[in-house]
């Protein structure tokens, strides 16, 4: 990883009361994003990937949600600084793309209402000109007749369109740092291709670094730097993009390789599902989470939490993963 990190995360948690005793929904995640870096984040529904980022940017809800560990972000670490500051970094240094678009954006506000409100507020530009800045982001994104539309409502575009308009709203202050979540979620194969086409065209030529959320191993492969695979609140490998489709190691980064259509390779069987579900994180199984699904699972992964470790010397420098019995296989 690069020693210049833009966003340096450092064992991040985050808290809620339990029926006993509080609960983690993120547990001592670590991750560092470099300028002009694409970090893909996978796991299935319920893993701590949106919690991760929703606490990166401070919109958990407070003070039910505990969040401990560092946040560090131009000099300043986020989890400490006042809401106000904090507001400001928002959009200028870090932007969001949401998963359901229909939802993020009001329907009773115009889209150039909305993308020109933040424009307006918070870098004081007239009406007019934050207007035309948001006809010229619309048309940066792609969107057909970008103009006209400044003056349509959500229900009146398409999925794929709302969604083109929540990236040129999430770019519209420069940010830094992009943080793209689910966000083509709902969307046929085709626009989903057009939409993450868009978000690498736009992180290389914008120069952002870019934080891109699936529970899709797919979805990430073309586009991504590295990927953290998160389990149950936790990262349980982490590695180069390249390296990690080359030689994935924990057992559940192979699962979820399995469980998804090859199109390069032909079809010999069919594919595995996963088994069983992800645990609960109010009542979680002991030791290693994953134990109670796994196909390597042998007597002691029950015991205790392993650690992130660096693979042998077989490997890529920057692959970790979180079990023993896979490191001990390791030459």
């Amino acid at each position: 990883m690069s020693s210049q990190a833009l966003l340096d995360v450092e064992r991040l948690s985050v808290a809620y009361p339990g029926r006993d005793r509080p609960f983690r929904t993120v547990d001592d995640v670590s991750f560092r994003v470099a300028p002009g870096e694409a970090l893909g984040i996978v796991g299935e529904s319920g893993c701590g990937k949106s919690q991760t980022m929703l606490a990166v940017l401070r919109l958990l809800p407070s003070p039910v949600a505990d969040i401990s560990g560092a946040i560090r972000f131009g000099g300043d670490d986020l989890a400490g600084i006042p809401a106000k500051r904090m507001r400001a970094v928002r959009g200028s240094g870090i932007g969001l793309v949401s998963q359901d678009a229909l939802s993020a954006l009001n329907p009773a506000m115009t889209i150039g209402a909305q993308m020109a409100e933040p424009l307006v507020r918070y870098d004081g530009m007239r009406r007019r000109a934050a207007l035309e800045r948001c006809a010229e982001l619309l048309d940066l994104v792609g969107l057909p007749g970008a103009r006209q539309r400044l003056g349509s409502y959500p229900h009146e575009l398409s999925g794929g369109m709302r969604q083109r308009v929540l990236i040129a709203m999430a770019i519209s202050r420069n940010p830094k740092v992009l943080i793209a979540d689910e966000p083509t979620t709902a969307l046929d194969v085709t626009i989903q291709a057009q939409v993450l086409g868009l978000i690498d065209r736009l992180r290389r030529e914008l120069g952002m670094a870019l934080i891109l959320i699936s529970h899709d191993l797919g979805v990430v492969a073309g586009i991504t730097d590295r990927i953290a695979v998160m389990y149950a609140g936790r990262i349980v490998e982490t590695a180069s993009t390249t390296d990690l489709f080359d030689r994935p190691r924990h057992p559940y980064t192979r699962a979820l390789l399995a469980s998804m259509p090859r199109m390069d390779e032909e079809l010999r069987e069919r594919l595995r599902p996963i088994p069983g579900l992800p645990p609960d994180l109010e009542q979680p199984p002991p030791g290693c989470a994953y134990h109670p699904r796994c196909l390597l699972a042998r007597a002691g992964c029950e015991q205790s939490m392993p650690q992130l470790v660096r693979i042998g010397a077989g490997g890529a420098p920057d692959h970790r993963v979180r079990c023993p019995v896979v490191l001990e296989e390791t030459p």
